[in-house]
């Protein structure tokens, strides 16, 4: 099996070139947390739903100095057209390469009065072979840690839609409405491109916690990630059903953009110049890339489950969907369940 792109190489290009609309929505009186926000689509974000007025948006960076010197840069952008008031914008410290800094990260979460759009950005990408947690730390930023966040920031999302949202909010997502918190996680269309090796293991986590071939590692913990997501956003399906609040979780593809994905600089040398050309040419800017979380942070109950591009409703792959990815998304998600029950006894509740 080999997991190859639906469009064409030239059509999937095409879309990279033409210009997402520019985000008008309105966030007022909204918190809003994006991690990963210090730099590139991220950072961009965090200026657009500033700029959006959102009444505080929360940077979630590894590094809190280079978080400091985001905010200042945001601050600056405002500061030419309106008085600002700094406070909007809070960086807090977060480590994805551990459990415990994600935790400790969310419990801070969750002593905010409210909490309406988290847009799960941060993630890695590398070639060089290191441990995190005891998994590839791949594995753990991109899979582990992204999930173990996702369901421990759901209950304060679900919270402030009791809070804030009310009942109103029920029947206005099931016409289209955006009036609801979102959970948005950044997928990648990498996962077209990956053979999934490790698909048919005893354990798939316990398959790339030691296998050392990087060049497919970033394609298939994204496939991994997004088998995880459409599996809990049935999961919350069947808890709307029993009287939890909604939330919608979308799964966000942002596009090739000219981002420090690749800072890692641990690519051969002929590859990252390729890729350096290629992005070049293509590439979307992290401004343009940043549009489409905008999009996906208020794209309402329709998008619930589903993977969004290009500012829109989309599809991943037919694999994705067929029998035996349907098989591979329910044997990811048990697993990874275990993984976090160890981490977080009682997470599986939260869902």
């Amino acid at each position: 099996m080999y997991v190859g792109h639906s469009l064409s190489v030239p059509a999937s290009f095409t879309t990279q070139v033409f210009p997402l609309p520019y985000p008008k929505q309105d966030f007022t009186g909204q918190t809003v947390l994006i991690t990963g926000a210090n730099t590139g689509i991220g950072l961009e974000a965090a200026r657009h739903f500033v700029r959006l007025n959102s009444k505080k948006v929360i940077l979630g960076c590894r590094d809190v100095e280079k978080g400091q010197v985001a905010k200042s840069d945001i601050e600056f952008t405002q500061h030419i057209d309106t008085p600002f008031d700094p406070d909007r914008i809070e960086v807090w410290q977060v480590d994805l390469e551990s459990f415990d800094s994600v935790k400790a990260f969310c419990r801070r979460a969750a002593a905010l009065d409210r909490l309406d759009i988290v847009v799960e950005n941060a993630g890695l990408l590398s070639m060089v072979y290191k441990v995190a947690e005891g998994y590839e730390r791949s594995t753990t930023v991109n899979v582990i840690s992204t999930w173990l966040m996702a369901l421990l920031l759901l209950p304060v999302l679900r919270a402030t839609k009791e809070k804030f949202y009310g009942r109103s909010s029920e029947s206005a997502s099931e016409s289209g409405s955006s009036h609801l918190p979102h959970l948005v996680v950044v997928g990648s269309n990498a996962h077209f491109y990956t053979s999934f090796e490790g698909r048919n293991e005893p354990s798939i986590f316990e398959h790339f916690r030691y296998g050392t071939d990087m060049f497919n590692r970033y394609a298939n913990t994204k496939l991994m990630s997004l088998f995880v997501g459409r599996e809990v956003a049935a999961q919350m399906l069947q808890s709307k059903n029993k009287g939890k609040s909604q939330v919608v979780l979308n799964i966000v593809e942002p596009g090739s953009c000219q981002t420090q994905l690749l800072r890692e600089k641990s690519w051969p040398w002929y590859y990252e110049a390729i890729t350096r050309i290629g992005f070049g040419i293509i590439g979307r800017t992290p401004e343009m890339g940043a549009r489409t979380y905008i999009s996906a942070a208020t794209a309402g109950w329709k998008s619930h489950g589903i993977y969004l591009e290009d500012c829109q409703l989309s599809t991943p792959h037919e694999f994705v969907d067929s029998k035996e990815g349907r098989r591979i998304q329910k044997k990811i998600y048990q697993e990874l369940m275990e993984i976090l029950e160890n981490i977080e006894p009682g997470i599986s509740n939260n869902i």
